[in-house]
């Protein structure tokens, strides 16, 4: 004979199971099955979280017991991908791993590279003129907390030809895009918040949610138009999400460009919903043709924080970036003010010249064309491997997105390939699910060269046997 307490849980398993509560639904609460099944509280709690133990419910503070969502989305890889509820992110040491390697963005660190790029030479150059003009007592006052003014000038002129018309006081000069997403989820978020994110996506936000101990709501998204927002809008009706970071433009790993009706319906749910949208627009600049317009041109309603940085589209040394944070911009300036007190302003006013000079478009063109023919180099070997692969084919960013056998371990295969130097990018690292350990992220930022043309045709035999 069954005890109380299992014959309470069978009666709600039966219930979930024949969707008499459906997923995102509230059961009944503990008094009221109390009352019903003429059990103790004690009794009634036991089962309900028997039944949480199992990921079935999930208990909320002071609103009580809800249906997990059990849900699947087929992706444009063929996958089936389940949306877990909400957890605390735990990473390895992988990423760290790769940096240490200089490894971020290429499979062969250390390779013989081609000549440093003209845009580059002419940045070079504008940083030393303006490194040259610091006279008098100006290197013992530190930068305003918005940084310089000039290159804040200069970003609401190049956004101005992407569609937003930005004044430069809506901009905040930060070290680097990782910096700015950390001030961003530092502004609007408290510990325990809950974020939504693409998956995969970029480990970055994966890093920073761990540190900042955020709990990570993953969303399936799609290697051509990212996110999948009909999705969004069921686990907010389900979850308190407090932020959702979004890379519309090319994003990370896969390239995704977000159609205007996504992102229309996505700003809809932040204002229904009272959600903080984070744009990661950093590869917006990558684009083979006109990049498209921000997120942010059509937030009428101060709730995308917009974070970007030149490290993607000129130089990953140059730790340049900016935050743009609608109704939290003040909170922001304080928050750089007190963990990173200042930036440098020669840098600063140094690459304002650059652009000013008409040299950062110039670069942009030269890097479209090159970026492109790297691109199409890499998807004619990916074609020709003996194995089944299906690549993601993006317009614009730095990498494409592999989904190689289910029987393969990128993981393994990552650890197989250093003897030879090669260092991979395994799926794993996009995302905490476990569900892409079989897929790789490659990169076409720099040119095939003999050497990783080489490192590339071995990577199957590697991935194969590891």
């Amino acid at each position: 004979m069954d005890y109380r307490y299992q014959q309470l849980e069978q009666y709600l398993l039966k219930g979930i199971q024949t969707q008499r509560w459906r997923s995102g639904e509230r059961l009944p609460s503990i008094r009221q099955l109390c009352l019903d099944h003429q059990v103790s509280k004690a009794t009634a709690i036991h089962a309900l979280q028997r039944l949480e133990a199992q990921g079935l419910l999930e208990a909320r503070p002071k609103a009580g017991y809800f249906v997990t969502y059990q849900f699947k989305a087929a992706t444009g890889g063929g996958l089936r991908r389940s949306v877990d509820p909400p957890r605390l992110v735990t990473e390895t040491d992988l990423l760290l791993d790769i940096m240490r390697r200089s490894a971020a963005f290429d499979l062969l660190p250390g390779a013989a590279t081609s000549p440093t790029p003209p845009g580059i030479v002419a940045m070079n150059r504008s940083i030393a003129r303006s490194l040259r003009r610091q006279e008098g007592a100006g290197f013992q006052y530190y930068d305003e907390p918005a940084g310089d003014r000039t290159l804040r000038e200069q970003l609401a002129l190049h956004y101005a030809r992407r569609g937003w018309q930005p004044e430069p006081d809506q901009f905040c000069i930060t070290t680097g895009c990782q910096n700015a997403l950390f001030l961003a989820l530092l502004a609007s978020c408290q510990k325990g918040d809950v974020v939504a994110v693409e998956t995969p996506g970029f480990y970055g936000v994966l890093q920073l949610l761990q540190q900042l101990e955020l709990k990570v709501l993953e969303v399936p998204a799609s290697p051509e138009t990212g996110i999948d927002v009909d999705l969004l809008q069921n686990v907010l009706s389900c979850w308190p999400v407090r932020a959702c970071i979004v890379s519309p433009a090319f994003a990370t790993p896969g390239g995704a460009v977000m159609p205007l009706p996504a992102k229309q319906k996505l700003l809809a749910l932040a204002k229904r919903f009272d959600l903080v949208v984070i744009e990661d627009d950093i590869y917006a600049d990558t684009a083979f043709n006109h990049p498209p317009e921000p997120l942010k041109a059509l937030d009428t309603d101060d709730r995308v924080i917009l974070c970007s940085s030149f490290s993607k589209s000129v130089s990953r040394d140059i730790r340049l970036g900016w935050i743009s944070g609608g109704r939290w911009q003040e909170r922001i300036l304080y928050l750089k003010l007190v963990t990173q007190l200042a930036g440098s302003r020669y840098l600063q006013q140094g690459f304002a010249d650059f652009m000013a000079e008409g040299h950062f478009v110039s670069h942009l063109r030269r890097q479209r064309n090159q970026l492109r023919e790297n691109r199409d180099c890499l998807l004619a070997v990916l074609h020709q491997w003996e194995m089944p692969v299906k690549v993601s084919a993006p317009a614009g960013g730095l990498a494409v997105w592999v989904e190689l056998p289910e029987s393969i371990d990128t993981l393994k295969s990552y650890r197989a390939a250093l003897p030879d130097n090669i260092v991979l990018t395994p799926g794993s690292l996009f995302s905490v699910s476990g569900q892409f350990n079989h897929c790789l992220r490659i990169s076409f930022a720099h040119r095939w060269d003999e050497k990783r043309f080489e490192a590339l045709n071995r990577l199957p035999k590697i991935l194969m046997n590891a």
